[in-house]
C-alpha cells in the first residue's frame, strides 16, 4: 500500500538495545520438586529486529517471554525495557509500562465479542484514555486488510481476520516492543502466512521490534534472529537461515 503518512517510527539500523535481560532465573517449587524453568539466561534484543524464540516443550521459552514483558517476575536477575529496570516495579507501574510501551499478540485472539473490529483495535487507546490518531488507525486497518470489515464483530470474522485485528490492536499504540506468543498456532497455512507477513512488515516498514515465541519452523524463519532454549538455558543465537535449517536445529534440541 502506498501511503503519504509518516510512519510511527522510521526503520533504523539495529544497534541500540531495547531489552536487556541479565542472569534470569525462574524456579518453581522447592527441594526435589524444584523446577528450573530458566537457569541463568543473558540475552539482549535490539531495536528494529524480529527475533524468534524456540525450544522443546518445557524449555522455558514462554516463561522467558513473560518475564521480558513483565507478565511474570524472575526468581533472580534483571530485565530492562527501554532503559527501565522492570523486575522491581510494583503492579501499578508494570501495568502502565505494558500499556504504554508494549504490544501483545497471543495464540488466542482475545477479542471482545461485543465490540467491532475497529473498536477492538482501539481498545488499548480507550483504556489509556488516549485520543486515536485516526490517520494512523485508518492506515493500520488498511495495512491488515480489514477496511471492509472494520464494523464487523469477531463472530463475523474468520480466524485469520480475527488475528489480524489482534495484530492491529497490538500496533495501534506504536509500542516499543511487540510480543507475539504462538501467533499462528490456531490458524491455517494461508492465514498464518498473512499474519507473519504483517509482523515482518511492521519491522521492515515501521521499524517495529518483534519478539515471537513459536514452535513452527516457517514462522521462526520469518525473523532476523533465532534464539533457542533447552532446559532453561540459551543454547542457540543466530540468523534462522531457512525453515529446513530450523527443523534440523530442533532435532538437535529434542
Amino acid at each position: 500500500m502506498e501511503s503519504t503518512l509518516e510512519s510511527p517510527s522510521q526503520p533504523e539500523t539495529p544497534s541500540a538495545a531495547i531489552i536487556t535481560a541479565t542472569g534470569i532465573e525462574r524456579f518453581y517449587g522447592e527441594g526435589i520438586a524444584e523446577v528450573r524453568a530458566l537457569d541463568g539466561v543473558d540475552v539482549t534484543f535490539e531495536k528494529g529486529r524480529y527475533t524468534s524464540i524456540m525450544g522443546p516443550s518445557g524449555s522455558g521459552k514462554s516463561t522467558l517471554m513473560h518475564i521480558l514483558a513483565g507478565l511474570d517476575k524472575p526468581t533472580a536477575g534483571t530485565v530492562e525495557v527501554g532503559g527501565v529496570e522492570i523486575t522491581e516495579l510494583d503492579d501499578g507501574d508494570l501495568t502502565q509500562l505494558r500499556r504504554d510501551k508494549l504490544g501483545f499478540v497471543f495464540q488466542f485472539f482475545n477479542l471482545l465479542p461485543v465490540l467491532t473490529a475497529e473498536e477492538n483495535i482501539l481498545l488499548p487507546l480507550s483504556i489509556a484514555r488516549r485520543k486515536p490518531d485516526q490517520a494512523w488507525v485508518d492506515e493500520l486497518i488498511e495495512r491488515v486488510g480489514l477496511s471492509d470489515r472494520r464494523s464487523h464483530r469477531p463472530s463475523e470474522l474468520s480466524g485469520g481476520q480475527q488475528q489480524r485485528v489482534a495484530v492491529a490492536r497490538a500496533l495501534v499504540t506504536k509500542p516499543a516492543v511487540l510480543f507475539a506468543d504462538e501467533p499462528t498456532g490456531n490458524l491455517d497455512s494461508k492465514s498464518s502466512e498473512d499474519v507473519l507477513q504483517l509482523l515482518r512488515g511492521s519491522v521492515d516498514e515501521y521499524g517495529q521490534t518483534v519478539v515471537m515465541v513459536t514452535h513452527e519452523p516457517d514462522a521462526a524463519a520469518n525473523g532476523d534472529r533465532l534464539i533457542a532454549l533447552r532446559d532453561g538455558k540459551l543454547v542457540h543465537d543466530a540468523p534462522p537461515v531457512s525453515a529446513d535449517a530450523v527443523i534440523e536445529l530442533l532435532k538437535t534440541l529434542a
